[in-house]
């Protein structure tokens, strides 16, 4: 793995161009000054999240979107993913076969967003977003999970997936890699490059070895 791939995948962000289609996401996204003063008066809660635990959002690439699909290819059962955004890999995920398919979002902005693409995709009710704290989430069941998240967010939710995913789970970053862990299989490049780790290699996973059920909602 190379050692500056977070800077290069974060110097290929800045340069990369959205188009006005991802500036308008982005712009949903943020909320803007509308989002600030939902979270600032209508929200407290959302102020107990500390500044190195908030993910800016960034639209996934069709490439991203693509190499993550990739890097699933073979598996079966539901996925779950954390930190959906605007919930492109979950609805990808669907029309892949993955079932259950949930995203997990903390932005209530996002989250309806992401209804409104599987509304628009005609694929309403079959897919499930839902505005939830993923350090929160029960994943003992989850076999097939996606995250797009921030280095710091990242090399504290290895933990987390150490602990309570199952041996036989898979876990697909993408963007920036998880800092501690071996890849199994790497697909694409720089900005667009997406990692895929087998809990069972990775070092003090502390799961219960006996093979668990497959990704269920609660």
């Amino acid at each position: 793995m190379d050692d500056d791939m977070p800077n290069e995948a974060l110097a290929e962000l800045r340069t990369k161009h959205l188009g006005v289609w991802g500036v308008v996401q982005i712009a949903a996204g943020t909320g803007l000054a509308v989002y600030a003063m939902w979270v600032g008066l209508l929200q407290p809660g959302f102020r107990k999240v500390p500044l190195k635990l908030q993910v800016p959002y960034i639209p996934a690439s069709k490439a991203q979107v693509k190499n993550v699909m990739n890097l699933m290819r073979g598996r079966t059962g539901g996925l779950v993913d954390l930190g959906s955004g605007d919930g492109r890999i979950v609805l990808e995920a669907y029309q892949h076969g993955f079932a259950p398919a949930v995203g997990y979002e903390l932005n209530p902005w996002l989250v309806q967003l992401a209804r409104f693409h599987a509304w628009r995709a005609g694929h309403h009710g079959k897919v499930s977003y839902r505005q939830e704290d993923l350090w929160k989430i029960d994943l003992s069941k989850c076999k097939n999970v996606t995250v797009f998240l921030a280095p710091s967010v990242l090399s504290l939710l290895q933990k987390k997936l150490q602990d309570e995913l199952p041996n036989d789970a898979l876990v697909v970053a993408g963007r920036f890699p998880f800092p501690d862990w071996n890849p199994c299989r790497i697909e694409g490049h720089g900005v667009d490059r997406a990692w895929a780790y087998n809990m069972q290699a990775q070092p003090h996973h502390t799961s219960q070895k006996k093979q668990k059920p497959q990704c269920k909602t609660v």
